[in-house]
């Protein structure tokens, strides 16, 4: 499982350690990092031209040290000082020992543009806002030139503990981070500056709850509910899906197919798209007599397609089992009632539906990912899976955020909300804890998203079908 923690962890974790290791000692290692992936990344370093941007402090630092490496090696390097005054003596003299110069910031514009990497050492981890001014335009250049762009520890301009971007930044193509993730490496729109990420032991000791937690195959492989020799259709679980109306028949459908594919034992469906429900599917179990007598079930999905029909969605909240609420559930769903409920629930809003409910602009969410599935976590006492680029999964009472790494553009189709829906229903039917039931099924929906389009257009139905084949990936 992939790891990232706050900055006040992180330095924390540094000074326990510099005050075990010689004074320079963890720079050291952090610039070797460093130093290895820059070469990685040119593939011949003697000749290359390499341009340092530099700020104050221990960033700097680490690039620094970090060209002085590569000019040893035969590289041209240069260092752009945006405050002279305040560069890091002993990397600017180990720089200039290995045969690299340094420039002015005026002097930059020509070494950007002709050099083969450009190393963004302008803020570190601590940094907050956007660029300045005088390094704003330097960032520009970087992103225009035909160079590859390496960040130290994170992209500058981006908000470390938030993925947040509040003015200019750094489009990294690699960033190499020291010791841990930082939050905004794995979250948009930080994410998307950031480019491929290398991670670089330093030997930090980290606490064992994390910020924030990205599954791997092997941690969803041992989570996945597999029968055994004594299941049936009941011990498997089976998922009440309450969805779809006259006028979005399909919304039922998809989510019917996303929770069998998922895995249910079996799947009973209360709603006015029976019909074309059955003729999809015809295992399913219908119900024409409302979800409170459709009888027994070990999960709920309430709301995709389903209008303007509320009952449907207070009869499922009133249920003692795991319930999901998704699309206009999440409107017509009483607050009061969600925050009543004692058996789990689990929001599946995408960011408009977040913001609806939080009662802020759409784009106040997709800046401020983390802090607002928090907020909607605990404004609902439900675990809360906000949907998007990165999908993001709170519990309300706290504790690491689970972000999900397997997302794909091309999951950004009509009714693909609703097949998620229907997995994640069908994984709390089988008794994950909604936390494990959201984090698992965005990791499986992603890769069933990635299978599905295989570099070509596919529809939610094609997502659905690849779900089977997403099970065996992990598994294997």
């Amino acid at each position: 499982m992939r790891t990232a923690y706050s900055v006040e962890t992180v330095r924390t974790a540094e000074r326990e350690l510099m005050a075990r290791l010689p004074e320079g000692a963890l720079m050291q290692r952090a610039a070797a990092g460093l130093a290895a992936a820059c070469a990685e990344l040119l593939g011949r370093v003697y000749g290359s031209r390499v341009v340092l941007l530099v700020g104050s402090g221990d960033n700097g630092g680490d690039a620094l040290y970090a060209g002085a490496r590569l000019a040893r090696r035969g590289a041209g390097v240069t260092a752009v000082l945006l405050v002279p005054e305040r560069t890091h003596a002993g990397g600017l003299a180990a720089l200039r020992r290995a045969g690299g110069t340094s420039v002015a910031p005026g002097a930059a514009e020509p070494l950007i543009r002709r050099a083969d990497l450009v190393v963004d050492g302008i803020v570190g981890i601590g940094g907050k806002g956007g660029l300045r001014p005088d390094a704003a335009p330097l960032a520009e250049l970087a992103r225009e030139s035909r160079a590859a762009v390496v960040a130290v520890d994170l992209p500058s301009g981006i908000e470390a503990d938030t993925g947040e971007v509040l003015g200019a930044a750094v489009r990294a193509d690699l960033t190499v981070t020291f010791g841990t993730h930082k939050p905004g490496l794995l979250i948009d729109p930080g994410r998307e500056y950031a480019g491929s990420v290398r991670l670089v032991d330093i030997g930090l000791e980290l606490p064992a709850e994390a910020e924030l937690e990205a599954l791997q195959h092997a941690d969803v492989a041992a989570r996945l509910p597999l029968p055994g020799a004594a299941s049936d259709k009941y011990r498997r679980g089976v998922v009440g899906i309450a969805a779809g109306s006259a006028r979005y028949p399909g919304a039922a459908v998809l989510a019917v197919s996303g929770a069998l594919r998922g895995g249910a034992g079996a799947v009973r469906y209360v709603g006015p798209a029976a019909d074309a429900v059955i003729a999809s599917f015809p295992e399913t179990l219908v119900s024409d007599r409302g979800p409170r007598r459709a009888g027994r079930v070990q999960a709920w999905v309430v709301g995709p397609g389903a209008g303007d029909d509320a009952s449907a969605v207070a009869e499922v909240l009133e249920a003692e089992v795991p319930v999901l609420v998704d699309a206009d559930g999440l409107r017509l769903a009483d607050r009061g009632a969600v925050r009543a409920r004692r058996a789990p629930t689990l929001m599946t809003p995408h960011a408009g539906e977040a913001a609806a409910l939080l009662g802020v602009s759409r784009e106040a969410v997709e800046g401020a990912r983390l802090a607002s599935v928090r907020e909607l976590a605990g404004v609902y006492g439900a675990t809360v899976l906000l949907k998007g680029a990165t999908t993001l999964v709170a519990d309300p009472g706290g504790g690491a955020v689970r972000v999900n790494p397997t997302g794909t553009a091309w999951l950004a189709t009509a009714g693909s909300g609703d097949v998620l829906s229907g997995l994640a229903g069908s994984l709390l039917a089988a008794g994950l804890s909604a936390l494990e039931a959201g984090s698992v099924a965005a990791y499986l929906h992603g890769l069933a998203g990635r299978f599905a389009a295989d570099g070509a257009p596919a529809g939610a139905h094609d997502v659905a079908s690849a779900i089977p084949d997403a099970w065996r990936d992990v598994r294997d």
